[in-house]
């Protein structure tokens, strides 16, 4: 049997009166032997907000957790703190800022080129999420780092390069920040999904470097697709910036629409939707679309993803049914990555 295929076997935990039959069956991806307990990092990002990306992260994070028995961990690097704020109370959060265990101040730690204080990540980490085990969160701040310290600390490295090649001492934070800030946590879970800032920030920026794969949220507007389009081309840029050093081997793992039904269903929707499909090929566009649901919304008051709070919701349905075909394309792009890496091996040799 390949090695990543798929074991497929009943829902575990299903709870309020939910039967396994509103659900279809779920699948446990068997990870490559070679990455021991690595987790994979996926990055969820679009060049434009306001297009469901927390939503999405959320969601996708907690049906991991609670029907696939994933270990995840959501990280969020948007200053929005929307994603904090959807799994933990504004009270919870002031309490963990003024304590200082936020993201923020890790951040700033490797930025200080690693100096050794508290808190430490793992003691940032928000664990059980809805009282669910294996569901956590590592919280962002509405400051998550000091501009004046990065260029700082950048003008520093640079003038003690003999060059001083600002460029290179730029690329070599992008690199570093967010690998040694997520690196001591990757042996505690199977997946860390990244919230990354619409636009083109330094976290964001860092988080795509540090990626496995991306996925890219998208409403069916024409501004949505813009965004789609701003993506790819700043993701090509960092590969451009970085070939020199460390190759930037994140990919595309899909493209997801969000917010459909309603004006989305015109045939104006249908030409969005057929362009995207021009542009990229079938296996990188999902299946499942994530519809309108008041019900999704709602739940932010619960702080509790829809999936876990509203487990028979119509929403709460399609979030499994979107990580199912997220899990099947991981397969899919992990053979993928595994076949080339075997070819360009075969070639040096």
């Amino acid at each position: 049997m390949d090695q990543y295929s798929f074991l497929f076997k009943p829902h575990r935990g299903l709870q309020g009166g939910e039967k396994s039959a509103n659900i279809s069956a779920t699948a446990a991806v068997v990870f490559p032997e070679n990455r021991g307990r690595m987790a994979y990092i996926i990055a969820t990002a679009n060049m434009k907000g306001g297009v469901g990306k927390t939503t999405l992260t959320v969601n996708l994070a907690a049906s991991l957790a609670k029907h696939f028995q994933k270990r995840v961990l959501v990280v969020d690097l948007d200053t929005q703190i929307s994603a904090t704020l959807s799994l933990m109370s504004p009270q919870d959060f002031a309490k963990r800022r003024k304590e200082q265990r936020t993201l923020k101040h890790v951040v700033n730690q490797i930025v200080r080129q690693g100096e050794a204080t508290q808190p430490t990540v793992l003691d940032v980490v928000h664990h059980y999420i809805g009282s669910l085990k294996g569901f956590d969160l590592l919280p962002g701040d509405i400051d998550l780092y000091d501009e004046f310290l990065v260029s700082e600390t950048l003008f520093a490295k640079a003038s003690q390069d003999p060059n001083h090649n600002f460029a290179q001492a730029w690329n070599r934070l992008e690199r570093i920040l967010l690998q040694r800030i997520l690196e001591p946590l990757h042996k505690d879970y199977d997946f860390i999904v990244l919230d990354c800032a619409p636009g083109y920030s330094l976290l964001t920026r860092s988080a795509l470097v540090s990626s496995d794969f991306y996925i890219l949220p998208a409403k069916p507007e024409p501004l949505s697709v813009v965004g789609i389009q701003l993506l790819e081309r700043r993701i090509e840029e960092l590969r451009q910036n970085h070939q020199l050093t460390d190759e930037v081997t994140t990919q595309l793992l899909g493209i997801v629409f969000t917010m459909t039904g309603g004006i989305f269903t015109s045939r104006y929707y249908r030409q969005v939707m057929q362009r995207v499909h021009t542009d990229f090929s079938a296996a990188k566009v999902f299946q499942t679309q994530v519809p309108q649901d008041v019900s999704v919304s709602k739940a932010v008051d619960t702080f509790t993803p829809i999936v876990l709070s509203n487990p028979t919701a119509t929403g709460a349905k399609v979030f499994v049914k979107l990580t199912q075909e997220f899990l099947k394309k991981l397969e899919v792009s992990l053979g993928e990555k595994e076949q080339k890496t075997k070819l360009n091996l075969a070639a040096i040799e």
